[in-house]
């Protein structure tokens, strides 16, 4: 690409000298980068916050986009830098499970421990890794740079746990996943399997289950529905979302990412009905 794109996903905030670093050593190696910053608002250390950003936003970037994502909590020890070349896009990150949704959602074509130290700073310190190793790694890659280069190829790396959802004799089972500034909770459970959930019990009427708190009420969107009302829809994603119309539903349920959900062709009795 004549200016290829490096995006990039931090928990850095905005206030502070590091992704000011981080891409002036970007643009000393490679001046026609493109940064785009896609957040660098995800909570400190909040892996699966971050890893959901860049799975929820990826696909919708160019192709031969390099994605580095930079949260962090293992830096300076042991844990690998992973270089991770799909399809359609490159990744690097640290090798802390924060890669596992879009692994999983791409053709992997290798996956790579950064690990050559002739792209690397010359200068290093045990605490910024981001600005010292990651982000030449990027410049150096987004220049036309070979994969192979920068070090051999791994089989094992960091996945997340839970991450997929399961059929079970209730139904469904899956989980919160994710957040939004808006307190709707976006679980794991894609609107495909809720189709065959439907074309296995011939049932239209589905309830969905937080913590033995019923929910009845499907919309298709969040302008339906009265006032503060809780549901659930197929969001943007194309994954279940749990909403309240105008109002939070994280704030109405007390619910939080990981919380266990449950989707089911009928009431339980023993469930608080919402």
């Amino acid at each position: 690409m004549k200016h290829p794109i490096i995006a990039l996903i931090t928990d850095f905030g905005a206030d502070d000298f590091f992704i000011a670093s981080m891409k002036g050593v970007i643009f000393h190696i490679n001046l026609s980068a493109r940064i785009i910053d896609i957040t660098h608002q995800v909570p400190s250390f909040d892996i699966m916050r971050g890893g959901f950003i860049l799975f929820s936003c990826y696909g919708y970037f160019p192709p031969k986009t390099i994605f580095l994502v930079i949260i962090d909590p293992g830096v300076g020890s042991s844990r690998k830098i992973l270089l991770g070349e799909t399809k359609n896009y490159f990744f690097i990150a640290p090798d802390n499970g924060i890669l596992s949704l879009v692994l999983e959602s791409e053709e992997v074509q290798q996956i790579r421990e950064v690990t050559n130290n002739k792209f690397f700073l010359k200068e290093q310190s045990k605490t910024f890794e981001g600005r010292d190793k990651m982000a030449p790694v990027a410049a150096w890659l987004s220049k036309g740079i070979s994969p192979s280069e920068f070090g051999p190829r791994v089989r094992n790396f960091k996945k997340l746990r839970d991450l997929k959802p399961l059929w079970s004799k209730k139904g469904i089972t899956g989980s919160i996943i994710y957040t939004d500034k808006f307190g709707n909770l976006i679980t794991n459970i894609p609107a495909i399997m809720v189709n065959q959930l439907r074309e296995k019990t011939g049932k239209n009427k589905l309830t969905l289950v937080v913590e033995k708190r019923e929910i009845t009420s499907f919309r298709e969107n969040y302008s339906l529905g009265e006032r503060g009302e809780l549901f659930f829809l197929v969001g943007s994603l194309g994954l279940v979302e749990i909403a309240a119309k105008e109002a939070s539903a994280s704030e109405k349920m007390k619910a939080k990412v990981g919380d266990k959900v449950i989707i089911k062709n009928e009431k339980s009795e023993k469930s608080e009905k919402r």
